[in-house]
C-alpha cells in the first residue's frame, strides 16, 4: 500500500464567471450559463447535461435506507429461525454496528480523496491496477446480483398477488425489464422519491405482515392445535450458522454503494448525519419485524417473510410491497461501467447520442446478467446468503479496513494519543481478517443450502413455470 496524508477536502470547486461559490448553494436544476461546476469525478457540469451533484442529506437517507431494507429485511425472520431469537438478535446489531462503522470509513475516505467515485477507484488508490480491476469487479457483480435478487422478489410477489396468473418465467421477464426502465434514469437526485416511495411501501408492508402474525397468534396456514416452536437458542451447523451471518451482512452491507451516493450529494459533510440516521432506522425495524415474526410463526415462517401470515395477508402484504420490490431491481453497477467508460469525456455531462448509447447500453447489459441470475438461483434467502459472504462481506470489510490505514498510517508516530491509534488499528485489522473469513465459510454455507434447495425442488427449479410464492 502506497502511503498518502489524508487530506481536508469540503466541497468541490465551482467556478463560474463572476465568484466562486460552494455546490451545496445551487438548487439542483438551477444551474445557469454562468455557473460551470467542476466536480473531479464528473468534470464540468452545466445546464445543458445532467446535474450529479443534486441529492439532498434527507434524500441520502432514503436511498441509504432503500436499498438496505428493500431486500434485507424480507430474510431476517428466517435467519432468526436459524439460529434462535437471542443470538439472531446480538448477530444483527454486531453485524450492524459493524457496517456503521465501515461506512463511515467509506465517506471519510472519500471525502479526503474527492477523486474517487467508487470502490474501483479506492482500490486503483492503495493497491495500484490490480486492486481497482478486482474490487471493481468485486462492485459489479454484487449489486448486479442485488438487481438479480430484487428482480427474483418481485417475480414472487407478482406471482403471490396474482394466484399464480401466468409462468413464474413470464414474470422474471417482466420485472427485469421493469427494472431496466426505472434503472434507465441517470441520476440520484432524480431517482431518490423512488426510494422512498419504495421504502415506505417494503417497511408498510412488513409491518402488515408483522401486526397480522401477532393478532393471528401465527401463520393462519397452521394446523389445528398448532402453537408457535419458536426457540431462545437453537444448534445450527457450521453451515446453517455462517449463512445466517452471511444474510445479515446482505441485510446490512450498503457500504459499496456509499461512494456513489457521497459523489452525487450536494454537501457531503452531511454524509455521517445521513449515515446514522438511515442504520438506526433500518437496524431498528429489522430487529423489530424479525422477532416478532419468528415469535409468532416459529419454523412455518417464510422467505421472503411476506408470506408468513397466510394467503390473504400475503396478497395484501405483496401487493403492498410491489413498488418497493421494483425499486429493489433498479440497483444495477450501470453508473459505475458509464463513468468508467466515458469519464474525461465531454459526453459524461452532455446529452449527445454517444452518452444515451452509451447509459442504455450499460442499464440493458447489466439487467439482462441480473435476469440470468434471478432465473438460475431461484431460491431468495440461499441467493441473499450468497451475496452476502461470496461478495458483501468481501467489499465491506477488507476494502474499508485498508482505507482506514491508508489515511492514518502516517500518523501512527505523530498522533498525541497513540493508544487510540493503537485500538483502531487493531480494530481494522480484525474487521480484515473477519471479512475474510465470512467471504470463505459463508460462501460455502451458502452453496450447501442452494444444493440442498435445487434438491427439493418445487418452486425452486431454474427457469420454472411452477409458482415460487409458497416457500
Amino acid at each position: 500500500m502506497v502511503e498518502k496524508d489524508p487530506k481536508d477536502v469540503g466541497a468541490i470547486e465551482l467556478s463560474s464567471s463572476a465568484s466562486q461559490a460552494v455546490v451545496a448553494d445551487i438548487e439542483p436544476g438551477k444551474l445557469t450559463q454562468d455557473d460551470t461546476i467542476y466536480d473531479p469525478v464528473f468534470g464540468e457540469v452545466g445546464e445543458d447535461g445532467p446535474n450529479y451533484r443534486a441529492v439532498g442529506w434527507i434524500g441520502t437517507v432514503g436511498l441509504m435506507m432503500k436499498t438496505q431494507i428493500g431486500l434485507g429485511v424480507l430474510s431476517i425472520p428466517a435467519a432468526l429461525d436459524a439460529v434462535g431469537i437471542v443470538p439472531g438478535v446480538i448477530l444483527l446489531c454486531a453485524v450492524a454496528g459493524i457496517a456503521t462503522w465501515t461506512s463511515y470509513v467509506v465517506g471519510v475516505f472519500k471525502q479526503n480523496h474527492p477523486e474517487v467515485y467508487g470502490m474501483d477507484d479506492a482500490g486503483g488508490l492503495m493497491f495500484g491496477r490490480v486492486g481497482r480491476e478486482v474490487l471493481g469487479l468485486a462492485f459489479s457483480l454484487y449489486w448486479i446480483f442485488v438487481a438479480g435478487s430484487g428482480i427474483l422478489g418481485l417475480s414472487i410477489g407478482l406471482n403471490a398477488v396474482s394466484s399464480h396468473g401466468t409462468c413464474t418465467a413470464v414474470f422474471v421477464v417482466v420485472a427485469a425489464l421493469a427494472g431496466f426502465v426505472l434503472a434507465s434514469i441517470r441520476t440520484l437526485g432524480r431517482i431518490s422519491w423512488i426510494a422512498w416511495v419504495g421504502l415506505s411501501c417494503i417497511a408498510t408492508s412488513v409491518l402488515v405482515v408483522t401486526i397480522a402474525v401477532g393478532v393471528q397468534n401465527g401463520p393462519s396456514t397452521a394446523p389445528p392445535g398448532w402453537s408457535s416452536d419458536y426457540k431462545i437458542v437453537k444448534k445450527p451447523t457450521f453451515a446453517e450458522g455462517v449463512s445466517v451471518v452471511s444474510t445479515l451482512i446482505f441485510a446490512c452491507s450498503a457500504t459499496p454503494a456509499y461512494f456513489s451516493l457521497v459523489a452525487e450529494m450536494r454537501d457531503p459533510r452531511y454524509f455521517t448525519r445521513a449515515l446514522v440516521v438511515s442504520q438506526l432506522g433500518s437496524t431498528l425495524l429489522y430487529v423489530a419485524v424479525g422477532v416478532v415474526v419468528y415469535y409468532y410463526c416459529g419454523t412455518l415462517v417464510a422467505s421472503p417473510a411476506l408470506g408468513s401470515a397466510g394467503a390473504l395477508i400475503k396478497k395484501i402484504a405483496y401487493g403492498l410491497s410491489l413498488p418497493g420490490l421494483m425499486a429493489s431491481t433498479t440497483i444495477l453497477p450501470s453508473k459505475y461501467f458509464f463513468v468508467r467508460l466515458l469519464r474525461g469525456s465531454s459526453h459524461l455531462t452532455s446529452n449527445s447520442f454517444t452518452h444515451w448509447a452509451t447509459w442504455l447500453s450499460c442499464t440493458l447489459g447489466c439487467t439482462l446478467i441480473a435476469y440470468v441470475i434471478a432465473s438460475g438461483i431461484p431460491v431468495f434467502n440461499d441467493l441473499v446468503s450468497l451475496i452476502g459472504a461470496l461478495l458483501g462481506a468481501f467489499l465491506a470489510y477488507p476494502p474499508t479496513g485498508c482505507m482506514w490505514f491508508y489515511d492514518s498510517w502516517s500518523l501512527r508516530k505523530t498522533t498525541d494519543r497513540p493508544w487510540s491509534w493503537r485500538l483502531l488499528a487493531c480494530w481494522n485489522v480484525f474487521i480484515i481478517v473477519l471479512g475474510t473469513f465470512i467471504m470463505v465459510a459463508g460462501t460455502y454455507g451458502a452453496i450447501v443450502g442452494i444444493i440442498k434447495s435445487l434438491r427439493e425442488g418445487g418452486g425452486s427449479r431454474p427457469w420454472t413455470c411452477a409458482d415460487n410464492s409458497n416457500s
